[in-house]
């Protein structure tokens, strides 16, 4: 990791500089204002962290450290990780340095499997997931060295912390799907392949024409990070700052990861695109299509994958994955449903007139993509997620830490002080 590491170094120094003018300055600037609905809404919307890795925008999407995420489609997973720590593509040779680096260190230690294999076969992947991360936490840098540290020395022991879980997640990832569904034994990492290409390989699925790797590639990079405030990032970013170690933040990433509202939603999606192939024996016509999307509406019914809370346009990672699946996978009857969908449905949400975004976000296809592939085991998915997401996860942590970042401590309130405020507000008025 030489040459990411000496990048950071030489970056650090004028970060912090930055930050702390910026609060000397302007300190004490009011940038979001919180109402009563926000408050009990989640806090969607409140302007009160801090993520330079990437900005989600209504009418962008993600921006990973000002490139749109379409402009990186085409990158590896490993470049994308280079340019979430320091604002910049690595050139051939850094690439090549931290592409080397990862290699030595992807070897998974024989106790993972341990215990993982003493674990109930009805274990959910994601626990089998988040305990080899947890179990992996002895071997972590940042706790061994932390009481000889000076704080300014963390965001090192954070990176090194970080470059062995990434090393590893894909293939502890793939051992989990291959133990898990009884395919077989986990198969070895492979030296001569890209990150993305040897997780593939490691699953052992069929891919004869190298396009299931070009998959894996893709839905590595477009789901590496998605800002600072959503669960798992929030997470992840909470319990790192209280300076537990990048295994024990990653691990609560991990946990927020699982949650149905925040990374099931591709299998929802395309258990909706096997239904409708299921119900029409095929690809339905138009007008099937539009009929039945205005039947479901009609019952109450969302229709998945359609609509988000931030965008008002298409999710440009929808796009990065279509144009994929029109190249290797038009063909196939999921991906025609998908397609058919993505034309009859905007102007079925536009018609209605209730949503805010009529758009697909990523997960109106991701799931779709995997099936075709062979990767049809549904609850696998928020694994995959995880693996990806643990880039920009751990390039949050050592900014972070770079940056001596405080320990995450919002204020809390009770209702009735909301009431009590409420009534002031009234008199008020």
């Amino acid at each position: 990791m030489a040459k990411l590491h000496d990048r950071l170094a030489s970056q650090i120094p004028a970060l912090r500089d930055g930050m702390h003018a910026l609060v000397k300055e302007h300190g004490n600037k009011v940038i979001s204002e919180v109402t009563i609905a926000q408050t009990f809404g989640g806090m969607r919307g409140v302007k009160g962290l801090i993520c330079d890795t990437s900005v989600v925008e209504p009418d962008t999407g993600l921006v990973i450290r000002n490139i749109p995420i379409a402009q990186l489609a085409n990158k590896l997973p490993e470049e994308v990780f280079y340019l979430l720590l320091t604002g910049e593509l690595p050139d051939a040779e850094a690439l090549a340095d931290l592409q080397g680096d990862l290699r030595q260190r992807a070897q998974v230690p024989d106790y993972v499997w341990t215990v993982l294999r003493a674990m109930p076969e009805d274990s959910h992947p994601m626990t089998m997931f988040n305990t080899a991360i947890l179990v992996m936490e002895r071997e972590s840098i940042f706790r061994k060295k932390y009481e000889q540290m000076h704080k300014e020395e963390y965001w090192e022991a954070a990176l090194e912390d970080s470059l062995q879980l990434i090393a590893k997640l894909p293939g502890v990832a793939a051992g989990i799907y291959r133990l898990h569904y009884k395919k077989g034994e986990p198969i070895a990492t492979n030296p001569q392949l890209d990150w993305g290409e040897d997780y593939a390989a490691m699953l052992g699925l069929p891919d004869p024409s190298g396009e299931f790797a070009n998959l894996m590639r893709l839905y590595m990079t477009l789901h590496s990070d998605h800002e600072g405030g959503n669960v798992s990032a929030f997470s992840c970013h909470t319990v790192g700052s209280a300076l537990s170690d990048p295994y024990y933040a990653v691990s609560a990433g991990m946990n927020g990861l699982a949650g149905p509202l925040h990374g099931l939603a591709n299998q929802e999606c395309l258990a909706f695109v096997l239904e409708m192939l299921e119900k029409f024996k095929g690809v339905p016509t138009d007008e099937q299509l539009r009929q039945y999307s205005w039947d479901r509406l009609k019952s109450g019914h969302v229709i998945p994958g359609y609509g988000h809370a931030v965008l008002r346009v298409t999710d440009p990672r929808f796009n990065a994955f279509h144009d994929f699946g029109a190249r290797a996978c038009a063909g196939d009857n999921i991906f025609k449903m998908v397609d058919a969908i993505f034309r009859i449905v905007p102007g079925v949400l536009k018609d209605q007139g209730k949503a805010k975004d009529p758009w697909p976000n990523v997960d109106a296809i991701s799931g779709s993509l995997l099936y075709h592939f062979g990767l049809t085991e549904f609850d696998y998915y928020t694994v995959l997620f995880g693996v990806s997401r643990g880039l920009g996860l751990c390039a949050q942590l050592v900014i972070n830490r770079a940056l001596g970042t405080p320990i995450t401590r919002p204020k809390s309130v009770s209702t009735e002080w909301l009431r009590s405020q409420s009534k002031s507000d009234r008199l008020a008025a």
